[in-house]
């Protein structure tokens, strides 16, 4: 049985943060995630945004930790190595009722301690997106969109880098008290540890029972998303939100420009029984589009390239107001039990508080000796296609495989696949490739480089092509051969 002083449940963003906090301390830590992969949920499936920390009740963690997590989120992407670009963002109201609320907005990002928050009008928008319908917006300067995949991948990474053992494809079966300690039973060995972090995301509340708290019921609330071609980031430069209105679930139909030159349409909120329903609906999708055109009419369907789904876990449910508020506590029925629950948006842009707040937590357990060897910044492989042409001629005549390219939408070459591939936690997927390089992620959709990156995966392991996983174990795109 493997033992160590704690073990995290979730390789989302924020236990991936924990992993990275607590990395700081000399203490045995493992992470278990149940997916091939970190970052395979929520935090994957989300709009990429660093929220300001106005849209949360005053008063709550949320408002607090989100508007502590954006101060430091640009320098947190530096010493990561993760894209980040300071856009700015409109909340746009369309009627004297919504005007009200962009007030509201306004009066609650000043209590929050949100800076950068000003009223605009019609002229001042023509000016900052004239393509944007309505009569006047929230400005926030100082919202801003980054890569979630990188950012969860690098802070294990870093985790790593710093000591922390990963166990993917490990789902959590049991959980005893023996001893004082905590026994983990999953899919691939036991465990032992003295403290158990709960950071499983939409399953945080199903951990804490299993532990021995059966106190939170979590309601998963589905939001689907269109991705449009880059063309459409002719359109608008930032991300754009309406108002929010109580009992919608989230924060509205939204447009968000991504890292890549990308735009993303949603998220739509619609309370589901089911965790891993991660459908598309006709009838969702269409009501997408409409919303999307009112805030910008001139939105073509032909723009449309992908769809996805995200799913929240809310402590609140439904037709109740549009978020409960972060827990993140020792439980007070089983001691040596952290839970973080509830942790939707803006849990990414307040992951590393939530994770030195469980840090502080686990510190009145427990003395936190200082881990001598710990660095804080981790570098990973900077794109191909971003080089200036010398480098580039320098490294194709190093490594020919990086003058051959497998994805022509983003100019991903052979080389960065097999670096990718030979990524510490040693993932070895479709989806893995994707969410260290964007493959598959152009406007082809894999059309062009799925088979290539496949053909990669077959030689460096020497698969089969019915072996090869496209995101989950016994999920293949090649389930047999046809004549």
């Amino acid at each position: 049985m493997k033992e160590f002083d704690i073990i995290i449940i979730g390789g989302g963003a924020v236990g991936c943060a924990a992993a990275y906090v607590l990395s700081r301390y000399d203490l045995r830590i493992a992470l278990l995630e149940r997916n091939p992969d970190v970052a395979m949920g929520s935090s994957g499936k989300n709009s990429a945004v660093v929220h300001a920390g106005f849209n949360n009740k005053p008063g709550s963690l949320m408002a607090r930790l989100c508007v502590d997590g954006n101060k430091r989120f640009e320098e947190i992407c530096k010493t990561l190595d993760v894209p980040y670009k300071k856009t700015g963002k409109l909340v746009v109201g369309f009627n004297d009722e919504d005007m009200a609320i962009v007030e509201r907005i306004i009066a609650d990002g000043a209590r929050n301690g949100s800076i950068g928050l000003r009223r605009v009008g019609r002229a001042e928008m023509d000016g900052l997106e004239p393509g944007i319908g309505g009569i006047g917006a929230v400005f926030s300067s100082n919202t801003a969109v980054f890569d979630p995949f990188l950012y969860t991948i690098h802070l294990c990474e870093a985790a790593m880098q710093n000591g922390v053992s990963f166990f993917m494809d490990t789902g959590l079966a049991a959980v005893r008290k023996e001893g004082g300690k905590f026994i983990l039973q999953t899919s691939r060995e036991d465990y032992r540890c003295e403290i158990l972090l709960n950071s499983a995301g939409l399953y945080a509340d199903r951990v804490s029972a299993m532990a021995g708290d059966d106190t939170f019921t979590l309601y998963p609330c589905r939001g689907e998303y269109f991705i449009l071609d880059t063309a459409a980031a002719e359109l608008i430069s930032r991300p754009v939100y309406p108002v929010p209105h109580k009992g919608a679930g989230g924060l509205g139909v939204h447009l968000t420009t991504t890292v890549d030159g990308n735009v993303l349409i949603g998220p739509s909120a619609e309370y589901i029984e089911d965790r891993e329903d991660y459908a598309t609906s006709r009838g969702m999708m269409d009501r997408l589009f409409r919303e999307a055109k009112a805030l910008l009419p001139a939105l073509e369907r032909d723009m449309i390239i992908g769809s996805y789904t995200g799913i929240r876990p809310k402590l609140v449910p439904e037709g109740q107001a549009n978020y409960g508020d972060f827990v993140i506590e020792e439980s007070p029925r089983v001691e040596n039990l952290v839970n973080l629950i509830g942790i939707e948006s803006p849990g990414l842009t307040a992951s590393i508080p939530i994770a030195e707040m469980a840090a502080g937590i686990i510190s009145g357990k427990r003395r936190l000796g200082i881990n001598a060897a710990y660095r804080a910044e981790y570098r990973g492989v900077h794109p191909f296609a971003a080089l200036d042409s010398g480098t580039q001629r320098a490294l194709i005549a190093e490594n020919p495989g990086y003058g051959e390219v497998v994805c022509r939408c983003k100019t991903v070459t052979r080389a960065e696949v097999l670096q990718a591939l030979r990524n510490p936690l040693g993932v070895k997927t479709i989806v893995g490739v994707k969410n260290r390089l964007h493959t598959t992620m152009g406007r082809c959709q894999g059309g062009y480089c799925l088979a290539k990156i496949a053909n990669i995966i077959m030689e460096e392991f020497k698969l089969a092509p019915e072996d090869i996983v496209y995101r989950y174990q016994g999920d293949t795109p090649f389930p047999g051969a046809v004549k």
